[in-house]
């Protein structure tokens, strides 16, 4: 079969560069192996979908050439997919920092794309595994399940190695590696931590409880919002940012009380309540469950707050405002939202996402070194990311 454009996944990025060379008048077709368009999409957000972010700049991406996702960034912002979105009449709420979400379902986005590709001819197969690639004078051979496709131009948006339930594949990469294009080692990102034997049984019955905190990574990066205990580790917001910044064997530090110096508020409490006990005190500032652990380990003395000695007060506020912990590893692909690494960007324009040295062959999306913050801005670069590229096509 010979088409113009041949697209390898039907996710976030795929669908929108589909959609975009469909509406310059390119022949596409979408081949993917799962049996369902937008999967990711589908079970993002707790199944609403955080389908950008307004605050979308180049500072919330990780990548080993910073300026590589400037260009499609600003040519295709959080606001154009506003916009889009707008358009197909989907209801969409605000959260915190930025983020917007369907205020239906993840579905909702799905079909505003899949309507697009619809709209712009394009022909998107599910159940539909490529077999190989090969490329010829005109462009490539692709061998599906299905069919035998020649096409001018070959885009791989297969993503990354994230949630395999899900058919997560390293088929991207090895395109990649099949062109001898360099490609990152890559790791699973935005995932909980786990804790080692001795953490995990200290915090047993923590699981559930959430607290706001500032949590940094050895190389500086802070965070803040929620971490949540669970019963392997450690979840929520902070958590997830700061595992895209952390290395196995490092230490992670996390401020418990951000907005408050426990110095000033303890020597407050001793003008005030000099007869309380300090684990009563404490417990208006943190979860009960988590102060009743830090007083069995004798972290908080058994006193009243004015018993209390200057050195012991030191030593709890340094211990509240800067708790280590040393994480064992992260849960892994199994529950990460992004793979950090992949195709080394220095290898792809970014303007056009084509290879700079095979001809017609493009990456786009999580399948390359581009690692957004948790909040929507993965999808706001699978977005930019696939206009920009099917609008090159």
């Amino acid at each position: 079969m010979e088409i113009d454009v041949l697209i390898i996944g039907a996710g976030a990025a795929g669908l929108m560069c589909a959609a975009t060379a469909g509406y310059r008048g390119k022949k596409v077709v979408v081949v993917d192996m799962g049996k369902k368009p937008g999967r990711k999409i589908l079970i993002s957000g707790g199944g609403r979908c955080n389908f950008t972010n307004e605050n979308a700049a180049p500072e919330n991406y990780i990548c080993q050439n910073p300026h590589f996702v400037k260009s499609a960034l600003s040519r295709y912002s959080a606001q154009d997919f506003i916009e889009l979105v707008d358009r197909h009449g989907l209801d969409h709420h605000h959260k915190t920092l930025g983020q917007l979400f369907c205020d239906d379902s993840a579905q909702d986005i799905v079909d505003v794309l899949m309507t697009e590709c619809d709209w712009a001819g394009v022909e998107v197969k599910m159940r539909n595994e490529v077999l190989s690639v090969t490329k010829t004078e005109q462009g490539y051979q692709v061998q599906t399940t299905e069919t035998n496709y020649s096409c001018t131009s070959l885009v791989v948006a297969s993503g990354g190695l994230t949630m395999p339930k899900l058919g997560a594949s390293p088929i991207g990469y090895k395109i990649a590696e099949q062109f001898a294009l360099k490609v990152l080692p890559t790791c699973a990102a935005l995932v909980p931590f786990t804790l080692h034997d001795h953490d995990k049984q200290r915090f047993d019955g923590l699981s559930g409880v959430s607290v706001d905190c500032l949590v940094t990574a050895e190389n500086g990066t802070s965070f803040r919002e929620n971490i949540l205990f669970t019963h392997r580790g450690l979840s929520g917001p902070a958590i997830l940012q700061i595992s895209s910044f952390w290395q196995a064997g490092q230490s992670v530090m996390i401020n418990l009380l951000p907005d408050i110096k426990l110095t000033e508020l303890i020597n407050f409490w001793r003008e005030e309540s000099s007869q309380k006990s300090l684990k009563n005190c404490l417990n208006t500032l943190l979860p009960k469950r988590l102060i009743e652990i830090m007083y069995n380990e004798k972290i908080i003395p058994d006193k009243a707050v004015n018993q209390l000695n200057h050195a012991e007060i030191l030593a709890l506020a340094n211990y509240l405002h800067n708790w280590q912990i040393k994480p064992n590893g992260t849960e892994g692909y199994r529950t990460a939202e992004v793979t950090l690494g992949g195709v080394d960007t220095d290898e792809l324009s970014s303007k056009t996402f084509a290879a700079k040295k095979i001809p017609g062959l493009y990456f786009i999306g999580e399948t390359i070194d581009v690692t957004g913050w948790l909040g929507g801005y993965n999808f706001q670069f699978a977005w930019s990311s696939g206009v920009a590229c099917g609008g090159a096509v």
